[in-house]
């Protein structure tokens, strides 16, 4: 007596228009990083500022010793009173001499001279303006004030320290922490089949600036604000084969930190008809991948296919199914290619998923 065909569990597939899924590791870079750095010889009277403490923009952070350069602004300040009285003294000198020369009073080279002295004592009085407004720069460097906001990290100098323009010593380092950048690779392959992808019909993308992405925190949790593409690197990195992407994430309540390690999960496009089937139904072998699907006369037949990412326990699968294929799902131990089956249970499409 002939067995009966083995029984198998199938999905019909239908064609989706699903979100393309790409998940990359990245690390949090801070949008901006100021380094706070000493722009005058002196020492250190105070620090103001709260280590790891909020800043905003002009805050005072330390304080240098001014007393110094108080001392030279003075100086220059009598300088510039001493130039400014010769200046007037030869000019005086010039006005006398006009009416003098006109009498022949005096030769035209005592003239000549006079005029000569005025701009020289002129000029005096500019290079004096010059060096004081750059003694009072200097003074205001004592002053060191927080060039933008952010969070500013641990003091690198303690009061009594000796800083120094020359070596431009670090005071310390301010972070902007909200938005922040997550900066991560794709592969040069991974960027060759998007574009051909694109080229092909077979994938809508967005503009970079709308491309969506998700973070995924080192314990698992989902990060609850979502950012965007703000960078994609036209090169590729010859020692890594990958090219740089960077994306702009909300940080409002400071969770995402400088240096931390988080999952990216960047919608990037949607395929249009594409098909949804469960893991268990595709076989990956030495071969390639592949499905078993039950044909018109309900016999095996092996199919070649072609995935994507994974979305939801089922693999995407962008070539080698066709609307209406009859995929197996259950009881693929039983059953070789050309063998005749019967179906276990009406048959049930493949789950829509929704584009993430």
């Amino acid at each position: 007596m002939t067995p009966p065909p083995p029984e198998v569990g199938i999905v019909v597939v239908a064609p989706q228009s699903l979100a393309n899924i790409a998940e990359v590791p990245g690390r949090v870079q801070a949008v901006r990083t100021a380094e706070v750095r000493a722009r005058v010889d002196g020492i250190v009277q105070k620090r103001v500022y709260g280590e790891g403490s909020d800043v905003e923009a002009g805050q005072v952070l330390f304080v240098i010793d001014p007393r110094e350069l108080r001392a030279r602004v003075s100086a220059v300040e009598a300088a510039l009173a001493r130039a400014e009285a010769t200046a007037a003294n030869a000019a005086q000198d010039v006005e006398r001499y006009k009416g003098l020369i006109e009498d022949q009073a005096i030769s035209r080279q005592e003239y000549d001279a006079a005029l000569a002295r005025l701009r020289t004592a002129q000029a005096d009085v500019a290079q004096t303006r010059a060096e004081l407004e750059s003694a009072k720069l200097s003074l205001s460097y004592t002053t060191v004030t927080a060039p933008i906001s952010g969070r500013a990290g641990r003091a690198f100098v303690t009061e009594g320290a000796l800083v120094s323009a020359a070596s431009a010593t670090l005071l310390t380092r301010i972070e902007q922490l909200d938005p922040v950048y997550v900066n991560f690779s794709q592969s040069s392959s991974y960027m060759l089949a998007i574009r051909r992808d694109i080229a092909a019909g077979t994938l809508s993308v967005p503009q970079l600036g709308r491309v969506e992405v998700s973070l995924f925190l080192e314990d698992g949790s989902e990060y609850p604000h979502r950012g965007h593409l703000d960078f994609l690197d036209l090169a590729i990195d010859e020692s890594t084969g990958t090219a740089a992407v960077r994306a702009e994430v909300p940080n409002p309540d400071r969770v995402l930190l400088p240096g931390q390690f988080v999952r990216a999960r960047i919608a990037a496009g949607v395929r249009p008809n594409t098909f949804l089937v469960p893991q268990r139904a595709v076989q990956v072998g030495a071969g390639g991948t592949s499905v078993f699907v039950v044909d018109a006369n309900d016999s095996i037949e092996v199919r070649r296919i072609r995935t994507g990412a994974m979305q939801d326990g089922q693999w995407v699968v962008l070539e080698g199914l066709q609307a209406g294929d009859r995929v197996v799902v259950d009881g693929m131990q039983k059953i070789a290619p050309g063998m005749p089956v019967r179906i276990a249970q009406a048959p049930a499409e493949s789950g829509a998923a929704e584009g993430r």
